[in-house]
């Protein structure tokens, strides 16, 4: 991946409202971002199980009367169906699968052809603005989202393709990976905890906020617990990015040490995104797929893990 700007349309993820004048409420006991803090802001969350299992990890974002929530296209029917069953114990809230309704895509190092859509999106991560129906969202890094009705969309691509080359998918995910942003997949719901895709270093939970599912499992992890299991940044020599769920080994286990949570390929290697036991790591001896598969090694995170600045939100 060249460091020029370029766009990518984002079609692995599907969208689905929650809209009404009870979403934000109806939100706060279900999500592990905090709601109250979404005015101007996007955020990065997931949803758990009781046991402070992520079920999916999304970006939300305020439009309209309510809120969007982006994730992985797999997981949104079953996601949209569990939330129905305690939505309707809130009467002001109604949530849809609005998919084809809007159209999204990830920009690098694209702030001019933001702004000439009228999205002047200011430098701070997480920072949205919304113009003439166009959403423009700070990431991190050069990264950049614009969300566009559908019946826009092709303008919207027409005007980044005048000023940027459109890029494969594989281009954008892999400025995910080096961002440290983590992601579920089908193949890996159910299977981390938040903190072990370091989403609490990202701002992707609040433990101030009070209750919401598996809030009680989330919290202990974080003040009581040792987390044993992280997400590390990983490079490996193969031809192809292993799917999400892979698993990796080391010789310090007789079994698995992790598993992959997102890669993608670099004009070298490709590279990945994994949560691994932190002792396989410190051995260093890390092997993708099988116990002698190719070898890994251990890249540098953007960011690193502060337990008292994490608990502030």
């Amino acid at each position: 991946m060249a460091e020029s700007a370029f766009f990518s349309p984002l079609t692995h993820e599907g969208v689905f409202a929650v809209r009404g004048t009870d979403a934000g409420t109806f939100l706060q006991g279900q999500l592990t971002c905090n709601i109250k803090y979404l005015t101007g802001r996007a955020s990065l969350g997931a949803r758990c199980t009781p046991k402070g299992r992520m079920q999916s990890s999304f970006r939300i974002v305020p439009q309209g009367d309510g809120f969007l929530l982006a994730l992985a296209g797999e997981l949104l029917e079953a996601q949209l169906a569990d939330l129905k069953k305690y939505a309707v114990f809130s009467r002001g809230t109604r949530l849809a699968d609005e998919s084809a309704q809007w159209v999204r895509f990830g920009l690098y190092n694209g702030d001019a052809a933001l702004g000439s859509l009228g999205l002047d999106v200011p430098a701070e991560a997480n920072a949205l603005v919304e113009s003439d129906g166009l959403l423009g969202i700070r990431l991190s890094a050069g990264r950049l989202e614009v969300w566009a009705p559908a019946e826009r969309a092709a303008a919207v691509r027409a005007s980044l393709a005048q000023q940027m080359p459109e890029a494969p998918l594989n281009d954008w995910l892999l400025t995910q990976v080096r961002a440290g942003v983590g992601q579920v997949f089908g193949a890996t719901r159910e299977l981390f905890i938040p903190q072990m895709i370091n989403l609490q270093a990202l701002d992707g939970v609040s433990f101030r906020k009070g209750c919401y599912t598996g809030q009680e499992i989330v919290a202990r992890m974080q003040y009581l617990g040792r987390l044993k299991r992280r997400m590390y940044r990983l490079a490996v020599q193969a031809e192809a990015p292993p799917v999400p769920g892979v698993e990796l080994f080391s010789p310090v286990h007789g079994s698995s040490v992790g598993e992959v949570v997102l890669a993608a390929r670099s004009a070298e290697e490709v590279e990945l995104l994994a949560v691994l036991q932190e002792d396989a790591v410190q051995d260093g001896r890390l092997h993708l797929g099988n116990p002698q598969g190719p070898s890994l090694r251990v890249l540098d995170l953007p960011y690193g893990l502060d337990s008292e600045r994490e608990i502030q939100r």
